[in-house]
């Protein structure tokens, strides 16, 4: 028979427990949405080791700094769901549509990137995700890039979150290297007192169609995002209101897609166009059904 104290003493553990998962959450979202705001970003890769069978032909990438102004716009904030969208700030007259950021609390759907323009639909356990953040990161298209799931960390005054996860080429990358399909990632989203790191540890995969990886490089990614007042990003602020509408179209297009939850596989281009090329040629009062028939035409 359960006695009143110690029916007392197990409530308060389960009160204690859920008020601690919840201060644990709202750290989470805290440091998610600190990412969000008016960033001077410097972009730092090199490749660190090679494996090359043969090394005398092999032409490593070379070392890349580069700096820019983003605009970080919080588009969505509920509980459960945080999306982020990045705008690179070339000049007043010149924004570019970058990528996109979704974090996802406790989810158990990802599309992983397996080769060559396709992902695999992957149902997770719940209790595999139990306090986790789902990082769902998306092209300037809108398409998928990479996604994985893990729990932030808050200790000794350091906040991060890390994962491993597969990507397809960076954009840097792609017009410049055919010899890897596959770049596996390692994220560390770092908070910091002057804004926050995207630190990366990827290796370059040669992946063939039973699933086997050959280890072709290494490199190492730092990206440094520090924060400067939201006044030096007006102009990215100003684009994305004029071009908020024909984007949700977009984005409400390929949840429809994910929504399958079946494999995805994209052309990656149709008459000799890429699709992101298609979708910034639009105008920003372009109909959803305009945005809809092109993204249909690269569905396989």
């Amino acid at each position: 028979m359960i006695t009143k104290s110690l029916y007392f003493s197990a409530v308060m553990a389960l009160t204690c427990s859920l008020g601690f998962s919840q201060d644990k959450k709202q750290q989470d979202i805290k440091s998610i949405k600190s990412m969000c705001g008016c960033y001077e970003v410097k972009f730092n890769f090199a490749e660190t080791f090679q494996y090359a069978k043969d090394s005398a032909t092999y032409k490593p990438s070379q070392t890349k700094h580069e700096s820019a102004l983003e605009w970080v716009e919080l588009l969505e904030d509920t509980p459960n769901k945080i999306v982020m969208q990045h705008l690179l700030i070339v000049s007043d007259d010149m924004i570019i549509k970058h990528w996109r950021q979704d974090w996802l609390y406790e989810n158990t759907e990802l599309y992983s990137f397996d080769k060559n323009n396709s992902w695999k639909y992957k149902k997770l356990d719940p209790k595999a995700v139990k306090g986790q953040w789902t990082q769902k990161v998306f092209q300037v298209d809108d398409s998928p890039r990479y996604e994985g799931s893990s729990t932030w960390v808050h200790v000794d005054g350091e906040n991060y979150w890390s994962n491993v996860a597969d990507a397809p080429l960076p954009r840097r990358e792609q017009t410049k290297r055919n010899d890897y399909n596959v770049l596996k990632r390692r994220n560390i989203h770092e908070i910091t007192a002057t804004g926050w790191n995207h630190e990366q540890d990827n290796a370059k995969l040669i992946r063939d169609d039973n699933g086997k990886d050959v280890l072709l490089a290494e490199e190492k990614g730092f990206d440094v995002y520090t924060k400067v007042p939201d006044s030096k990003c007006i102009a990215g602020q100003k684009w994305w209101k004029e071009n908020n509408a024909l984007w949700k179209n977009v984005r409400d297009k390929w949840q429809t897609l994910f929504d399958r939850h079946k494999d995805l596989n994209l052309e990656a281009k149709v008459d000799r166009k890429a699709l992101y090329s298609l979708l910034f040629d639009l105008k920003p009062n372009a109909t959803k059904a305009e945005s809809d028939a092109i993204i249909d035409k690269f569905v396989k």
